[in-house]
């Protein structure tokens, strides 16, 4: 098969094909991750994004299948059922994988779940295009005969309004999903805006059930539930959409609830209180970002899959201390506010793909809870 990447610049670029024949549109981002592809395809925070792997061979070892499970019944290989990129795009794709777990080429995976890819074009100076110029809308058409016009295509990518599209509610649950553990500390509640498995893995490893909320449902629903705590998810994004989980927030705020928010829910909690976000030139995608806590000194390598930051201007007026900073860029990576039990990171403490450095984040966490039930 045959391959275009059609971008809003009016770039064009042919390949070779590989997946589904299609076209799919959506915003074209990178990752510098060398492995985990088979997470990256499946987070949902890459809804609606046509997704650049930087590292030159992908798929070299396969693709395991769901059924491969851990203790709780949660795929170990995936962050959810089903791929949720809109298009891919690597320099070579492995047709030949080798791995005791693999059932499937990264090819085969892609034509069973209808999503295109293209191969063969030099990933490095589309790399350089999107750090300079910012990520951009484009489309992705894998065919096998008539080559589509690229006209055309152009215009389909220039229809493309990434920021304005209400992701989070396609890949939330619909409804209440519970996971219970043997011998349950009590229930931590997640707003659900496109949540990573390996977020519910950590909680449910630390001895918590954990509750799925459905996007959309009001803060009373979710305190009826009796959670000890509750996590404001990763998710796809402009995070000024959400004002259904902004009410939601506030009103767990409000009541007291212990809060960690993990990526958008950073974000997503930072609006709840008066900060601001903003639109990141070409993101923060990989398995490799620097993030140092301000209070020790100390910095962590982390797994980051993200297009929005929150404003440090705009800290002081929401009453938020500064936790965390990117040490390339120094963009917001986490705020705290400890009296009132907010603990926020703009990074994935659950790594998948990526380093587990900050996982004592979800430590953190349960020692505030466990700090408010001493109060009650």
């Amino acid at each position: 098969m045959k391959a275009l990447l059609v971008l809003e610049d009016g770039t064009v670029i042919k390949g070779k094909g590989f997946g589904a024949p299609g076209v799919r549109a959506g915003e074209v981002v990178f990752t510098t991750g060398m492995v985990g592809y088979t997470e990256s395809l499946t987070d949902p925070s890459y809804a609606g994004q046509i997704l650049v792997f930087t590292y030159p061979l992908i798929g070299n070892y396969g693709v395991a299948p769901y059924a491969m499970v851990d203790d709780f019944g949660l795929p170990l290989h995936f962050e959810s059922i089903g791929i949720k990129v809109e298009g891919v795009v690597v320099h070579e794709v492995c047709a030949k994988p080798s791995h005791w777990a693999s059932r499937k080429s990264l090819d085969e995976w892609l034509q069973e779940e209808g999503v295109p890819g293209i191969w063969g074009i030099d990933t490095r100076e589309l790399v350089k295009k999107l750090r300079e110029k910012g990520v951009m809308p484009g489309v992705l058409a894998v065919f096998e005969e008539e080559e589509p016009d690229p006209g055309q295509l152009l215009e389909l990518a220039r229809r493309v309004n990434y920021s304005e599209a209400r992701l989070a509610e396609r890949v939330s649950v619909k409804d209440l999903t519970v996971y219970r553990t043997a011998r349950s500390r009590g229930l931590i509640a997640v707003l659900d805006c496109g949540v990573k498995l390996s977020i519910v893995r950590a909680l449910l490893r630390r001895g918590f059930d954990v509750a799925l909320i459905p996007y959309g449902t009001p803060a009373e629903r979710v305190v009826d539930l009796e959670p000890l705590g509750v996590v404001v998810s990763n998710g796809p994004g402009n995070p000024e959409l959400y004002t259904e989980v902004i009410e939601a927030t506030e009103g767990l705020i409000e009541c007291g609830m212990p809060i960690l928010g993990i990526c958008l829910g950073h974000q997503l909690v930072s609006l709840t209180l008066g900060a601001r976000t903003y639109k990141l030139l070409y993101g923060h995608r990989g398995v490799n970002k620097p993030a140092v806590d301000v209070r020790t000194g100390r910095c962590y390598v982390t797994s980051q899959n993200h297009g929005y930051a929150v404003d440090l201007r705009t800290l002081k007026q929401a009453g938020l201390e500064l936790w965390f900073i990117n040490a390339d860029d120094q963009t917001v990576e986490g705020v705290i506010d400890e009296r009132r039990g907010l603990l926020c990171v703009q990074f994935h403490p659950e790594a998948s793909p990526g380093p587990n450095d900050t996982a004592w984040v979800f430590d953190y966490f349960i020692k505030i809870i466990e700090k408010r039930e001493k109060r009650l």
